[in-house]
Order: structure tokens, then C-alpha cells, then sequence
């Protein structure tokens, strides 16, 4: 199967978003670093820089005047950043749920290549670590699901160096396990998972794998040329064959509409909510409505859904444990 040939860097939004929040406070309080001595300290690329800057000088809060964006000047081959003042005049009151997630999401900036640890953000963070009543911020940290060490360098080695890997995988959704040769595009994490995107050869499409559910990976001897753009990594798109499920939720079940993707969804008395949502296999629907409960009533559904039920679900889970 060809390919075509692999850019330089494959970077999603969010890694750019996380590149340009280090790079922004950095330059702002420095006296016009050249384009070099940034590039060389953030690893980046001339084009990719002025890229993102192109970006920052558009930045601002409503109106959008010229008073309100961030103002960028590249002169001389040397550049300022100043932040308008207007943007820092109003007080900022944070809920302590707030103040904990903006903690944890400056901790990760903090580990982007070319940060200071002991500048403006680190500051500012340990002050508001202080205020939030935790004593060391570097004991707050993001579980990325259980992962094996040798995994992950395998699968990481297979995307540098452009290797075929071969995966011994456990796929959640249709419950069996099965030995598949991919094509690792890239690695990422994405709402507490590490996920592989690759193409499989077994599938002979891309697809999306759970790291933490990979039992084994074998880099092999086989190399292959990735597409020349890797797209945004999604976790779940429905397919226009997937079947259909129509749930109505309890007030206590209103994190699937958070954390699964859902086609539409409508608001009932009571704080109960009507989804519909797209099924990946059956078997994930039958998990979902067992950790659901009373909280889930199945109101319509496609005929391939029709053998779901909890009930029997649930007793087929307790006889393994018997067993």
C-alpha cells in the first residue's frame, strides 16, 4: 500500500495551543529575543514560529480593537511581545475547581520544551497553589492510565523511525483480543488515555488504539512512508452504518453527554436528559447501561441493538466471577 512522504513535525491543535501558551509569557518578558535564539530554545522551526505569532497578534478580548489584542513586533529579525494592559484590569475570581484545573493544565505547559521552570507561569502557579491550600504543586499530578514502560517505548520508536509494530490487543468494544501489524502514525493522550493512531493492516483503515489495552508491541524490521498529514487524532467518529441508540438519562448519568459523543440531545423535567448517540459495538453499550443503572431507559434503538439488555449483561459479568 503507498504512502506518501512524512512532513518534518506532526503536531495536533492542542500540542500547537500548549506550544504557543509557553512561548508567548516567555518572549513578553524578555527585551526582543532574536527569531534564532527562540526557535533554538522552544525546537522550532523559522516557518513554524512566524506561523504561530502570525496567530498571537490576533488574539485579544472583545471589541478586538487595536487596544485590545496582543500587540507582536518583529523587527530586525528580533521580536516583542507586549500584552495590553485592558486585558488584566478586570479582578479574577476563580471557584476552587478552577483554580485546581488551572494548576494542573500550567503544570503541563510547564513541560513544554524551552519553558523557564522558574519564570512567570512556575511563579505564578506555586502562588496560586499556595492560595488553593497545596502545600507542593509537584505532588499534583494526571494519571494517564496504567502503561506498560517497554510498550510505550516500542510504539514511540515505531513513529520516529518509521517501523511497523505489531500489537498483541485487547479491542474493549467487541471484547476479544486479537494480534494485528499497524502502521504507528502517532501517539498523544486525550481525556486521561493514552492513545495510539495507526494504520492496521487487519482493518486495512486508520484506527485509533487504547495503549493501556495493548498486552504486548513487537517493533518489526518493516518500515513504511506515514501520509504526508496526519489529521487531528478523534477518539470516537460514528461511521454512517454504526447503529443508533436512544437513551433517556437520570440527573445523576448526565456525564455521558460530557465524556461520549453524542448526535443530539434534548433536556426533560427533572434534570433527567434524552440522548441519542452513535454505537461502536454492542458489547460497549451493554458495559455502559451495566455502569448506568437505573439512570439509563432505552427508548428506541437500531435493530442490530435488539439483544442488549443490562440485565443479562450483568449476570453473564457475575457468573466469570463465580467462576
Amino acid at each position: 500500500m503507498s504512502r506518501r512522504s512524512a512532513p518534518r513535525e506532526r503536531t495536533t491543535a492542542s500540542g500547537r495551543l500548549r506550544r504557543v501558551l509557553a512561548i508567548v509569557p516567555w518572549i513578553a518578558s524578555q527585551d526582543g529575543p532574536t527569531i534564532d535564539q527562540i526557535c533554538r530554545r522552544f525546537d522550532l522551526s523559522r516557518a513554524q514560529l512566524l506561523s504561530d505569532l502570525d496567530v498571537v497578534f490576533m488574539v485579544g478580548i472583545h471589541p478586538f480593537t487595536p487596544d485590545e489584542l496582543i500587540d507582536v513586533v518583529i523587527e530586525d529579525d528580533r521580536v516583542w511581545i507586549r500584552l495590553q494592559p485592558g486585558a488584566f484590569l478586570r479582578p479574577l475570581r476563580l471557584t476552587p475547581q478552577q483554580g485546581l484545573a488551572l494548576v494542573a493544565s500550567g503544570a503541563s505547559l510547564l513541560a513544554v520544551p524551552g519553558t523557564d521552570p522558574a519564570g512567570p507561569l512556575a511563579r505564578g502557579l506555586s502562588k496560586l497553589a499556595a492560595v488553593l491550600g497545596i502545600d507542593d504543586p509537584d505532588r499534583l499530578g494526571v494519571d494517564l492510565g496504567n502503561v506498560a514502560d517497554d510498550v510505550m517505548d516500542v510504539l514511540r520508536n515505531g513513529v520516529a523511525r518509521r517501523r511497523q509494530v505489531e500489537l498483541d490487543y485487547y479491542a474493549y468494544g467487541r471484547d476479544e483480543r486479537s494480534v494485528r501489524i499497524v502502521d504507528p502514525y502517532l501517539v498523544f493522550a486525550d481525556q486521561g488515555q493514552w492513545y495510539l493512531s495507526a494504520w492496521c493492516h487487519q482493518a486495512d483503515d486508520e484506527r485509533l488504539f487504547r495503549v493501556d489495552r495493548i498486552r504486548s508491541a513487537r517493533e518489526l524490521g518493516t518500515g513504511f512512508d506515514p501520509p504526508s498529514e496526519v489529521p487531528a487524532p478523534i477518539v470516537f467518529h460514528p461511521r454512517g452504518d454504526d447503529p443508533r441508540v436512544t437513551l433517556e438519562l437520570g440527573p445523576d448519568a448526565q456525564w455521558v453527554l460530557e465524556q461520549y459523543a453524542t448526535e443530539s440531545t434534548e433536556p426533560l423535567d427533572g434534570g433527567r436528559w434524552r440522548v441519542r448517540m452513535a454505537v461502536s459495538a454492542p458489547a460497549w453499550l451493554e458495559r455502559l447501561l451495566v455502569r448506568l443503572g437505573d439512570e439509563a431507559t432505552i427508548v428506541s434503538r437500531d435493530a442490530e441493538l435488539a439483544a442488549v439488555d443490562a440485565a443479562s449483561t450483568a449476570e453473564r459479568i457475575l457468573r466469570r466471577y463465580e467462576g
